[in-house]
């Protein structure tokens, strides 16, 4: 897999997963609303991990910086 997402963008997921997680965990959403927020979280969660988002690559979106030979 090709990585496409650069350090602020797994940055930025990776806070609005937590945030997400609190907000749930804390009740402050809760039901169905809440179960698709983290399920949401899980998502940006995972795609800041291996560094790589299926809709950047769907729209031809890369945030990555290549290192120039």
């Amino acid at each position: 897999m090709k990585k496409n997402m650069g350090s602020a963008d797994k940055i930025i997921r990776v806070i609005i997963a937590i945030v997400i997680a609190v907000l749930y965990f804390t009740g402050t959403i809760s039901g169905t609303v809440g179960i698709i927020a983290l399920i949401i979280g899980g998502v940006f969660l995972f795609t800041s991990v291996i560094s790589n988002c299926p809709l950047y690559s769907i729209f031809g979106i890369n945030t990555c910086k290549v290192p120039k030979k």
